[in-house]
C-alpha cells in the first residue's frame, strides 16, 4: 500500500490543493491527514471539505480541538485566538460536527503504523517532538509504539530512529526502515511551513517496501495570503508563508 499521509494545512486551500493535484502523479492507495485543518489561513470550510473528501482518516489537531470547544485556547496568543474564533463562526455545521468527531489517534496495526497529531505520550496535551529530548519521553512506551508514528503539529520536517534505550535524529530525506528500529516521523506542513521553505510539505509511506519519502511542491502564495487578509486576520499570518516560517 501507498498511504499518502500531510499535516496541518491550516486553512490554506492554495496549499492543500496544490499537494492533491501532486500526489495524483503518486499512485497513492490512500490518505490519512494528520489534524489542523483550520487555524491561521483564510479558507477553513474548503480545506474541511477537501479533506473530509479526500482523507480516509483525519486525526484531532489542536486548532481542529479549539475551533470544536474540545480543548481550553484561552492561553493562545491574541492573533491566534481570533483566528480561532473566526473559524468557529465561519465553519458550516456539518464541518463542526466533523471536528468534534475526530479521534486523538489511529493505530494501522496491519501494517505498522501509528498516526497522531503531536507526541503519542500524552494525546490530548499536543506536545511538540522537534528534537531528541521530546522523542525520548517516547521510550517508555517503546513496545507499544508502531513501526513508524506519523506526527505533525511542529510543522517541520523531522526523523527519530528510536531502539528501547535509544533515539538519534536522522536527516529529514527519503529513507527505509530497518527492522530492529523504531520510527517517529514529523512529516511538516502543507498549509504553513515553517523550515524557510515556502512550498508545501507532504509525504508518501510505502508500508510493502517499508520506504518513506518526503514532497515538497510550490503553490499560489499570494492568493493564500490575500485570503488571509480579506478575512482580516493577523497579518504576519499572510506575511509568513512567503519566507516560510
Amino acid at each position: 500500500m501507498r498511504l499518502g499521509i500531510f499535516s496541518d494545512t491550516h486553512a490554506n486551500y492554495e496549499a492543500l490543493s496544490a499537494v492533491l493535484e501532486a500526489y495524483r502523479k503518486e499512485r497513492i492507495d490512500v490518505y490519512y491527514c494528520l489534524g489542523d485543518t483550520v487555524g491561521y489561513g483564510g479558507s477553513p470550510n474548503e480545506c474541511a471539505d477537501l479533506v473530509r473528501k479526500t482523507a480516509k482518516k483525519t486525526i484531532l489537531g489542536n486548532h481542529d480541538a479549539a475551533v470544536a470547544g474540545r480543548m481550553d485556547y484561552s492561553y493562545y496568543y491574541e492573533a491566534a485566538r481570533h483566528a480561532l474564533d473566526a473559524h468557529a463562526s465561519m465553519l458550516s455545521p456539518e464541518n463542526t460536527a466533523w471536528l468534534k468527531s475526530l479521534t486523538y489517534m489511529e493505530k494501522l496495526t496491519d501494517i505498522g503504523v501509528d498516526l497522531c497529531h503531536g507526541s503519542p505520550v500524552r494525546l490530548e496535551e499536543f506536545e511538540y517532538i522537534f528534537a531528541p529530548e521530546q522523542a525520548r519521553e517516547c521510550l517508555p512506551m517503546f513496545n507499544d509504539l508502531g513501526h513508524i508514528t506519523l506526527i505533525g503539529h511542529s510543522h517541520l520536517c523531522k526523523v527519530f530512529a528510536l531502539t528501547p534505550t535509544t533515539v538519534e535524529e536522522l536527516p529529514a530525506i527519503d529513507f527505509t526502515l530497518e527492522a530492529n528500529r523504531k520510527y517517529i516521523v514529523s512529516v511538516g506542513s502543507v498549509g504553513q511551513p515553517r523550515d524557510y521553505d515556502n512550498r508545501a510539505s507532504y509525504t508518501i509511506y510505502d508500508s510493502d517496501a517499508k520506504r518513506f519519502e518526503f514532497r515538497r511542491v510550490e503553490y499560489d502564495i499570494e492568493s493564500a495570503a490575500e485570503k488571509v487578509l480579506r478575512a482580516k486576520l493577523e497579518r504576519n499570518f499572510a506575511h509568513r508563508l512567503y519566507i516560510g516560517v
